[in-house]
């Protein structure tokens, strides 16, 4: 069970601690992780809650370490506007890309360096190294941790549950892409921004994969069941096997299913009106 506010430690070098922000969307909360024990690298500070900086400033007092870097994986407000309060405390770099703002950012992040695709940072003798996995969002990055085979998934991978695609930031052929982009790398663990250590890595990536062809599969046939709609039409079709009570959500996903199918050219859409292309 994961206990807000608690350093736990994971494996050699990984700590993480959980912010006290439950709710559908975030599963028991959104995982902060430390990296290192000497010169800590905080991973996705998480909230800017108060109790929450206080429990990652007091893990890094536990470990006897001092602050290195801060690190996000993107800047969706559950995981990155702990940095602006860790920046008014500390003068270290804070790593991460910016996106134009679709309504879902965070408005306070401030990086003082941008990430690119296979950067890598010295974490206490280790590396950590950065993979660009756009799909949930288009500033999505995941972080691999060579020492412990560990990659951090912020949103990319949640444990539990499935991540919700949000267009047009977010992307359902990228996000396919970058989870197939996963299996290039010698997986041990994923870390994910909400939930427990997945130590079945592989087995997970390629269950997710299979997941989204298994729901475009039903997407693609609600289309020719209704032939032409708005999402409206075609989420109670495509999601009849999940409660109506998740179809705004749902919904969401749908739409970047969609939008691939259209990239595909297996349909078009005008004035909000879905149609199959024969």
């Amino acid at each position: 069970m994961l206990v807000a506010g608690v350093l736990e430690t994971l494996l050699p070098g990984v700590h993480r601690i959980v912010a006290p922000n439950p709710s559908v969307l975030t599963g028991p909360g959104t995982n902060t992780y430390l990296l290192g024990n000497k010169r800590i690298t905080v991973l996705d500070p998480g909230p800017d809650m108060p109790e929450h900086i206080a429990a990652i400033e007091a893990g890094i007092k536990q470990l006897g370490g001092e602050l290195e870097r801060i690190v996000t994986t993107h800047t969706h407000p559950d995981h990155s506007p702990g940095a602006a309060a860790l920046q008014a405390r500390y003068t270290v770099p804070v790593i991460g890309a910016l996106i134009e703002d679709d309504g879902y950012q965070d408005p306070s992040f401030a990086p003082t360096d941008s990430v690119e695709h296979d950067d890598c940072f010295e974490v206490d003798g280790s590396v950590l190294r950065a993979i660009y996995t756009p799909g949930h969002v288009g500033n999505h990055f995941c972080f691999f941790h060579e020492a412990t085979g560990t990659v951090f998934t912020g949103d990319h991978i949640m444990q539990g549950s499935t991540v919700v695609i949000i267009p047009p930031a977010g992307d359902m052929a990228d996000y396919i892409a970058s989870l197939r982009l996963l299996l290039d790398y010698p997986l041990e663990h994923l870390a994910p921004g909400h939930g427990t250590l997945i130590s079945t890595p592989k087995q997970e990536v390629a269950h997710l994969i299979a997941h989204r062809q298994s729901r475009e599969d039903k997407v693609w046939a609600a289309i020719q069941q209704v032939t032409k709609g708005d999402l409206d039409d075609l989420v109670v079709v495509a999601y009849q096997d999940v409660d109506a009570s998740i179809h705004p959500i749902a919904k969401l996903s749908l739409w970047a299913h969609m939008l691939k199918l259209e990239k595909e050219s297996r349909v078009r859409q005008c004035d909000g009106q879905w149609e199959l292309l024969t």
